[in-house]
């Protein structure tokens, strides 16, 4: 059963260009990263979350496993940014590293 439905979602994402083209490129990702992370009430940054999203299905099916958990942990970076908001400029991250070296 696990295999029917890993062969029906990589004939979805294949067979559906629209999703692929839809993807942002990895300069994209960490640059609006960046900035969610400075500033993280944007339209921007909610819509990012998605985009990391489609990424780590992505690099899943194509068996990058520390790339998917870097862009995981940059995903969560963001979702913190953004809901713990502390007010302050000078937060860093500490995925984006990771996600230049495993991606």
């Amino acid at each position: 059963m696990k295999c029917l439905t890993f062969l029906f979602l990589k004939f979805l994402l294949l067979s559906n260009f629209v999703i692929a083209e839809t993807i942002l490129t990895k300069s994209k990702i960490l640059k609006q990263s960046i900035d969610c992370i400075k500033d993280s009430q944007t339209q921007v940054c909610k819509e990012l979350v998605s985009e990391i999203e489609k990424l780590q299905l992505v690099v899943f099916d194509q068996n990058r496993f520390k790339c998917q958990s870097s862009l995981l942990g940059l995903q969560t970076e963001i979702i913190e940014a953004y809901f713990f908001n502390n007010s302050s400029n000078e937060r860093i991250s500490l995925m984006i590293p990771y996600v230049i070296k495993n991606c």
